[in-house]
């Protein structure tokens, strides 16, 4: 999953940005509301995490742009105004959650994931196909009871094949959503990462099969 952070306050930036990282999502960070609406043009995002309190234009402006542009990804404000009137307007404005500062960064991952889960549909943590199981919340991929030990980007790689159920990952959506400014993910890489699970996968009855001229999907072997 990719995320989009905006906050003016650079240590807090830097804050949001790790406590994300550590979940294995990829993350862009900018600073201001002019930053945020250019990122959206030009970027994919699954994920918005918003301050309200920026220079150059505020985050209801932001927020009110971004929906009446389509940028229709889930949107959670985070900010130290917690008074009823900015909540009821956040939330008026397209907002899918809010959260006050000061934060605890389980909770604040805690809402993220309910959120997606709210969103795709998705009533459970655990995403299963054949003996194979990942929790979304503690990362883990297990076959059975064995656990199999992944990397941060295994991981979300792994969680991007097995939400899609069965069907095929396009190689542009696992680039959009395994990078970030900072860190490009390319074409190749996506081949070296399937590579890696296919080979933590051997013998489990579970595989990645190639959809040429399509990308990827995780399917159990007959």
């Amino acid at each position: 999953m990719r995320i989009l952070v905006v906050e003016d306050d650079p240590a807090l930036r830097l804050g949001l940005k790790r406590i994300l990282l550590t979940e294995g999502w990829q993350v862009d960070a900018v600073e201001d509301g002019e930053l945020a609406i250019a990122a959206t043009h030009t970027e994919s995002y699954d994920f918005a995490v918003l301050d309200l309190n920026l220079p150059k234009k505020d985050g209801f402006a932001v927020l009110a742009q971004w929906r009446q542009a389509h940028f229709l990804s889930p949107v959670l404000v985070l900010t130290a105004r917690d008074e009823l009137h900015d909540r009821v307007i956040g939330l008026n404005s397209g907002a899918d959650d809010y959260l006050t500062k000061p934060y605890e960064p389980a909770e604040l991952v805690a809402r993220i994931r309910a959120i997606m889960r709210r969103n795709l549909g998705a009533p459970v943590n655990l995403l299963k196909i054949a003996a194979l199981s990942f929790d979304v919340q503690s990362r883990e991929l297990k076959h059975g009871d064995e656990k199999i030990s992944l990397t941060p980007r295994e991981s979300a790689l792994m969680e991007l094949l097995m939400s899609a159920q069965g069907k095929a990952v396009s190689k542009s959506r696992i680039v959009a959503t395994m990078s970030s400014w900072e860190s490009d993910f390319s074409s190749n890489a996506v081949e070296i990462y399937i590579m890696k699970l296919r080979r933590k996968l051997a013998g489990r009855g579970v595989g990645i099969e190639t959809i040429r001229g399509v990308g990827y999907a995780l399917q159990a072997e007959a």
